[in-house]
This record gives structure tokens, C-alpha cells and sequence, in this order.
């Protein structure tokens, strides 16, 4: 609704009022009194000055009130230039003065309703903030881990390890796996005529390249056992395709030997080859230890018939075992090695030699 500033309590109102006595008023009285009271031309004269004086004193007074307000008003709202705290004004004045006071303060309060409403809005972008920087910290906490644990166990294992709701990774239990040892022939013999710093780096540089084979398979490595490793296969990918990828890191691995002797033999380091044994079969596996240490591991007769393979083949040979030669039968070239003895076995284990392909 319109608001009317007609009355005489606004400014507006008492316009006319001011007009009539500063101009109007003092020319009609003395008039008036001329025709009707006959004064004198000096009486006159007196007079209307008086009656001047009186009514631009009067229509001062009454703008003077006014421009008082408006001083007021002006002081009123200085505090928002200073920054001080908000304070609802509180005058006494014509009604424009009044309402725009008014209008003043509802638009402040407004103000000061947005502006609570971005300090929390900053508060909250703050702890977002702190809180978006604390998780991109322990994303990259978690991908160094990811990496790190990766070079153990291989990046596959890692994931499946992170999203197992348990506490443990799985339980205990007995499931039909493929196991791989790979040891240096004669690794006795020439590492005690080499420095030990040059043992290690050698020993260094072989399992690196075994280890990121067995991993791109699908494998799980287990165990450094001095100069021989052992890994698992068919935990992440079960059935046939534990022995296949066994069988398949084997052979990357004996291509692999012999390109990094290839290079040390160049530069006239010790050169040596690789026994691989692998066999197929039933073990339990899982998370063994103490609630300190955990290893997850496997245990089984098919374990200790995978070392005795191992421990049967030459240097450059990948020896296998009747179940691992059924599950990928017409896939790779083998011929029969015959049986061997393994201790708590009445009968010779018959084993097959996996042939690279030339």
C-alpha cells in the first residue's frame, strides 16, 4: 500500500503550512487590517514587518525541525560506514523521515541475515575444505600403501584385499590352487666367489623381473627363500585357469632368464639358469600366524610335490605334475619325464616337461 505523506505529520504536509505563513498569511492580515482598521501607512508598514519577522521565524522553525531529522536520521546510520554491530534506529520525525528509517532498518536486518548466512556458508566451506584436504591425504596414503603392498602380494590381491568387509581377508579354508618355485642352479658355488653387495643386487635384479611376471599371471607371490621364490595361482582366478597362468609365468620366466643373462654376460658378469617346478592341487590357504603377524599362505601336500618338482629339474627346465599336465592338456608342448620319488609317497609321482617353443 502507498503510504500518504498528505497529512501534517509529514514533510509534505506542512509544506503548504510553511508557504502560507512565510508569504500568504502576513500580506491578508495587513490588508485587512488597512481597509477595516484604517491604519496608517506607518502603523502599516510596522506592522507587516513585524508579522514577516514572526511568520519567517515560525516557517524556519518548522524546517528547521525537519533538517533536525534529517541530521538525526544521518547520525542514526553512521554506525554501518564503522562496521558496529547492528542496532535498530529509533526516531521521531515527519513520516517520510520515519519510514524510511524504517526501511533502512528491515533492509539491514536483511543484510545482516546474509551476511550470518555466509559467515556458515564460510564456516562450512572451511571444514569441507579441511576435510576434502584430509581425504586427498589419506587417498594418497592409500595408493603409496597400494603400491607397496602391491610389490608383495601383486596389485590384484591388493584390491581384493582392501574391499573384504572382514577383518580378515578370508577365512582359512582348503581349495585347489597351483604352486610355482623357481630356484638359481648352483647358486652356492658362484655366490661365494662374488662380493656379497654383488649378490644381492643380482638376486635383486632376477626376482624383480620374476615378480612382475607372476603378477601380470594372475599369481600370488608367497615366499623369498633365498635364491628361489614360490608363488600361487588359481586363488584370484580359479578352475583351469590357475594352472594355465602358472604354467604361463613359467615360461616367461625362463625367456626372461635368459635375456638377463644375454645382458650379463655382455658386461661380464656371473651368468646362471632357473629349475621351475609347478603342480596342481588341493591345499589349505589363508591368513596363519599370531594376532601380531599375519601371513597368508598355503599348506598342503601339493606344496611340498611342487618343491620336490622344482628340486628335480635342470637348469632352463619347467618340470609339472600329472594334475597341472590334465588341466592344460593341447594348450603347451610336453613329454614325459617319468616318476620320482617323494618322501610319505608310496608310489613315484609322474611328472612332464613343459617344451618352450623355438
Amino acid at each position: 500500500m502507498n503510504p500518504n505523506y498528505s497529512t501534517s505529520k509529514s514533510f509534505i504536509g506542512k509544506t503548504p503550512v510553511i508557504l502560507v505563513m512565510l508569504g500568504i498569511l502576513p500580506f491578508l492580515l495587513v490588508i485587512y487590517l488597512f481597509i477595516y482598521e484604517q491604519l496608517t501607512i506607518t502603523t502599516m508598514v510596522m506592522l507587516m514587518s513585524a508579522l514577516a519577522l514572526f511568520s519567517v521565524l515560525a516557517g524556519y522553525s518548522l524546517m528547521r525541525r525537519s533538517a533536525d531529522q534529517l541530521v538525526r536520521l544521518a547520525l542514526a546510520t553512521k554506525f554501518i560506514e564503522s562496521g558496529e554491530e547492528f542496532k535498530p534506529i529509533e526516531i521521531i520525525a515527519d513520516e517520510e523521515i520515519n519510514d524510511i528509517a524504517r526501511h533502512f532498518n528491515s533492509m539491514l536486518e536483511k543484510l545482516n541475515d546474509a551476511n550470518r548466512d555466509v559467515k556458515e556458508q564460510s564456516v562450512q566451506l572451511m571444514i569441507y575444505g579441511r576435510d576434502l584436504a584430509q581425504s586427498h591425504q589419506l587417498a594418497k596414503e592409500e595408493e603409496r600403501l597400494r603400491n607397496r603392498l602391491g610389490r608383495y602380494v601383486g596389485n590384484t590381491l591388493v584390491e581384493k584385499l582392501i574391499s573384504s568387509k572382514d577383518e580378515l581377508f578370508m577365512e582359512n579354508e582348503r581349495q585347489e590352487v597351483t604352486i610355482l618355485f623357481a630356484d638359481i642352479r648352483q647358486f652356492t658355488s658362484f655366490s661365494e666367489k662374488m662380493p656379497a653387495e654383488d649378490v644381492v643386487a643380482m638376486l635383486n635384479e632376477f626376482f624383480s623381473a620374476m615378480v612382475d611376471i607372476i603378477f601380470s599371471n594372475k599369481g600370488i607371490l608367497d615366499k623369498f627363500i633365498g635364491d628361489a621364490l614360490m608363488a600361487v595361482f588359481g586363488i584370484i582366478e580359479t578352475d583351469r585357469g590357475g594352472a594355465r597362468n602358472a604354467v604361463t609365468a613359467a615360461l616367461e620366466m625362463q625367456q626372461a632368464v635368459d635375456a638377463l643373462m644375454v645382458e650379463r654376460g655382455k658386461s661380464g658378469q656371473e651368468v646362471f639358469n632357473v629349475g621351475i617346478g609347478v603342480n596342481t592341487g588341493y591345499a589349505i590357504f589363508g591368513s596363519v600366524g599370531s594376532q601380531e603377524r599375519l601371513d597368508y599362505t598355503v599348506i598342503g601336500d601339493c606344496v611340498n610335490t611342487a618343491a620336490r618338482l622344482e628340486s628335480t629339474a635342470r637348469g632352463g627346465e619347467i618340470i609339472i605334475g600329472e594334475e597341472t599336465r590334465r588341466k592344460i592338456l593341447g594348450e603347451f608342448d610336453m613329454r614325459e619325464k617319468g616318476g620320482i620319488r617323494v618322501k610319505n609317497k608310496t608310489d613315484p609321482v609322474v611328472c612332464y616337461e613343459v617344451v618352450q617353443k623355438t
